[in-house]
């Protein structure tokens, strides 16, 4: 019977595809060449008879090194680190693993095992699918992936504290990286440390830890170290017991922190706490015990502690106004909240939410004109957010008419557009030139504020041309030495 013609060599009227064995050995190798992934072929002996272009351009090898060379002295030479080949002579299988070569690309290896008569491996055909720049945009997705995941937690966070209390506010990024460590400390039930000058919310900050630490059910008391006067301080922390001075309860009381066991206590200020205080409230955070003025059995308590101070506490430590070890005690978690200066995203969200507070407590519809929006952000804010909702308020109360102008702020900011005066400060001015100069300073700070003319143009309300051809236009001739090319 006669020999079955493979379907390559045959045409479909049954005539050769081939004039001869060579063309179409010709046209095959033509077609490995041709492939995309790298091919490597050996025989049934694991011996390297043929590899394409590609296999070499993905791996940095020579075919020098692997044609007529066994993939076993291959592997045992180290040129690659794991062979499909064997693996698939050894399970008759195909195989397939994951695989970096010395150029540095990553490929998937799929070795097949080609059968002959008998059931013999005739040859094992593998086939090389550089992954490296599907793994590499695999490592970029999960990096975006992870870092929309931070960004969303740092949205939802800051959502959280807009639906909670209009003081606790974050929009700018130092802010809302320390809020971003708050929310990692507030399920812990470890002493927190928060540092900050006055007004910066370190009071909000500990009504949050509590609010979102599992002792929440309990109760939060708040201890103004600097506001008790310290001949009562002691009674007044510790409690005292029936008969122990003139004038007290003859039943005797419990102290604040008795009252807030189980519960958490806030001592704010706690650089102002006298230094024999100070020894008491050592032995509470060391023992969770209290001795009240007049008693000797200590009481158990169980309270988690938070301080705030706007003190240098490390310096009072080295002027022996403050004790080292209750500082090391009080200093497992410092926490310190920037300055409203620090943080001038929050500036207008603080601005917008104390507005929309105060206008329905009062029963108003107060706005703040764009510019004195700017001098809000331009002013440097001393007081801190305590600071900014005291003026709202004032402004809310004391401006005349339904818009607050810069005028009726106590303040305008701390840059003044300059105006081009002759040297005495009171003779003829260049009108035109003065309002080119407020322009040009306008233009260049937005450009500075935001980084990119788009955001700038917006900001002041032109259209991003006008702003480049403006900006071109007073460099050249204002100031051009000031302003660098976009």
């Amino acid at each position: 019977m006669a020999t079955r013609q493979p379907s390559y060599y045959r045409r479909n009227d049954g005539t050769g595809m081939f004039d001869n064995l060579q063309e179409a050995y010709d046209r095959l190798d033509a077609i490995i060449e041709s492939s995309y992934d790298g091919i490597y072929i050996t025989d049934g002996n694991a011996v390297t008879i043929r590899v394409n272009r590609a296999y070499l351009d993905i791996t940095g090898l020579r075919e020098e090194e692997v044609i007529g060379k066994n993939m076993w002295d291959i592997q045992k030479a180290g040129v690659i680190d794991r062979s499909g080949t064997i693996i698939a002579l050894s399970t008759r299988k195909p195989a397939s693993l994951e695989q970096t070569f010395r150029s540095g690309r990553k490929a998937l290896i799929t070795s097949t095992p080609v059968f002959g008569e008998g059931d013999r491996i005739v040859m094992v055909v593998t086939n090389v699918r550089d992954m490296t720049d599907f793994y590499e945009l695999q490592e970029k997705f999960k990096a975006t992936e992870a870092l929309t995941q931070k960004y969303y937690s740092e949205i939802q966070f800051a959502r959280r504290q807009v639906l909670d209390s209009a003081d606790l506010i974050a929009s700018d990024p130092r802010m809302l990286e320390v809020l971003s460590m708050v929310d990692r400390v507030a399920a812990m039930d470890a002493t927190v440390l928060l540092l900050g000058e006055t007004g910066v919310g370190k009071e909000k900050i500990a009504k949050y830890i509590y609010k979102s630490s599992p002792r929440k059910g309990e109760r939060f008391l708040t201890i103004n170290c600097g506001a008790i006067p310290p001949n009562l301080i002691e009674s007044e922390l510790f409690g005292y017991e029936k008969g122990a001075f003139t004038g007290a309860n003859r039943e005797g009381k419990l102290g604040l922190f008795e009252m807030a066991d189980k519960g958490t206590v806030f001592l704010d200020e706690i650089g102002e706490l006298p230094l024999d205080m100070q020894v008491k409230l050592l032995r509470v955070l060391q023992e969770q015990q209290v001795v009240r003025v007049g008693g000797t059995d200590p009481i158990p308590i169980n309270v988690r502690i938070l301080a705030a101070t706007n003190r240098d506490l490390a310096d009072m430590v080295r002027k022996k106004t403050f004790r080292e070890d209750l500082y090391y005690r009080l200093n497992v978690v410092p926490i310190t909240i920037p300055p409203l200066r620090e943080r001038r995203d929050d500036i207008l969200p603080f601005t917008k939410a104390f507005l929309a507070e105060l206008n329905k407590k009062y029963g108003l519809h107060k706005q703040f004109t764009p510019p004195a929006l700017q001098a809000l952000l331009d002013y440097d804010w001393p007081g801190n957010v305590r600071e900014l909702r005291n003026l709202v308020e004032r402004m809310v109360i004391m401006s005349p008419n339904d818009l607050i102008r810069t005028a009726d702020l106590p303040f305008r900011g701390s840059w003044t557009p300059g105006v081009l005066l002759d040297s005495e400060g009171d003779g003829p001015m260049d009108l035109k030139k003065a309002v080119e100069t407020l322009e040009f300073q306008a233009i260049n700070r937005a450009y500075a504020k935001y980084g990119n003319v788009r955001q700038a143009a917006a900001s002041l309300m032109m259209d991003a041309s006008t702003f480049v051809r403006k900006r071109k236009k007073y460099s050249a001739e204002l100031f051009p030495e000031e302003i660098p090319e976009m």
